[in-house]
This record gives structure tokens, sequence and C-alpha cells, in this order.
């Protein structure tokens, strides 16, 4: 309202400037040479030049129209760009709202994919009986759970937890694999006469017996 108020009095200004048919004279003072510029009459002695002619009734109701489409013109303009500045900060508040309304996912963080790598790692480098290291791995399974999980939903499994008793903590032995039996020959079975003749007998490996 108020911008369309200013509008509307610059408007009535400037149509009551082109009011007259005005004429500007330049004015210079022989004596000094100082030059004033005058819509009236030049002092008495002053060289006066016309700088801009009268203007016809017909000049001045071009101008008059032309200064009133200037001036629509810009006022649509600050009107245009006035809702377009409304139309961006509706949509900078719809999209607020829209990730407002939606839940981070944690478990796609840039957190929990480096925590998952620290685990990666720590179980690679995890050799049994060492109990620094198995303690340094829950460590950081924990913090991965903070990462991948959030703040809310690791501090339900922080108070689950603490309801449930501690199961005590195993240190494996170190692996000795154990001695292999020594390699025996399974026993052979007796030989087996197959035929015999006047003298002598043979068996079924080719030995002989005497009959």
């Amino acid at each position: 309202m108020r911008l369309l108020l200013t509008a509307c009095l610059a408007a009535c200004a400037l149509l009551a400037s082109l009011g007259a048919p005005a004429q500007v004279l330049r004015c210079t003072d022989p004596r000094t040479g100082k030059v004033t510029y005058t819509d009236g009459e030049c002092t008495s002695g002053s060289q006066a030049l016309e700088v801009e002619p009268r203007k016809t009734p017909e000049a001045l109701r071009a101008e008059r129209e032309q200064a009133a489409e200037a001036i629509a013109r810009k006022q649509q303009r600050q009107q245009a760009e006035a809702a377009e500045r409304q139309r961006e900060a509706a949509l900078q508040r719809a999209a607020r709202a829209a990730d407002a309304a939606q839940p981070f996912d944690y478990s796609q963080s840039t957190a929990c994919l480096q925590s998952r790598q620290e685990v990666d790692r720590a179980l690679g480098r995890l050799s049994s009986g060492n109990e620094q290291e198995q303690l340094r791995l829950q460590a950081l399974q924990r913090q991965m759970d903070f990462d991948c999980l959030g703040p809310e939903r690791f501090a339900e499994i922080e108070r689950t937890r603490a309801l449930q008793p501690a199961a005590p903590m195993v240190v494996a032995p170190p692996y000795r694999p154990l001695p292999r039996p020594p390699h025996t020959q399974p026993p052979q079975p007796a030989p087996h006469i197959t035929h015999c003749n006047v003298f002598r007998c043979y068996d079924d490996r080719g030995g002989t017996h005497p009959r």
C-alpha cells in the first residue's frame, strides 16, 4: 500500500511539472561570464540562448502519456519483484518444513561409514588371546552404534545393555595343532595256497611251499 501511494504521488508531481509549456533559456552575463538557466526571462544585458524550445500542447500530452506509462511499468516491475520474493520465501519455508518432517538417516552418514571401516580394520588385526585388541574392538563397535543409529536409538540400546548382566570376558588360548599319528601299513592277509604238484605247493602271491 505504501509503495502504491509513493508511485501515485510521484506521478502527480511529474504531471504537474508538465502542466505548462515550459521554455528553458541559457543566460550569460557579459561582464562576469556567469551562466544561469531559467524558464522565464534573462536579466537585462545578459545574452539569452534558447536551450529547450517552448513545447506544443501535443508534445506535452505525449510526454505526459510517456511519463504515466513509465510509472505504470515501474510499478508493475516492483509488484512482480515483490511477488517473486514472496514465492521464493514460500518455497524455502516449504523446503525447511519437508526437511524437518523427514527423519535423518544416520546409517547413510559419513560418520557411520568411517566407523564401519574402523571396525573392519580392527577385526582384521584381531588375534586370539589379545585382551587389549578385544577391548579396543568393543569401543569401536560402540562408536559405530552411535554413528549409525543416532543418539536417541543408541541411548535406548545402552539402557537395555545396562539392565543385562555383564558377560565374562573369555580369553581363548592360542591355537596349537595336534600332532599327526605315524603312518602305518595295514596288516596283509596270509597267502592262500592255490595249487600243488607232486613236490611242492604254490600260493596266490607266487610263493612256494614244501608239500
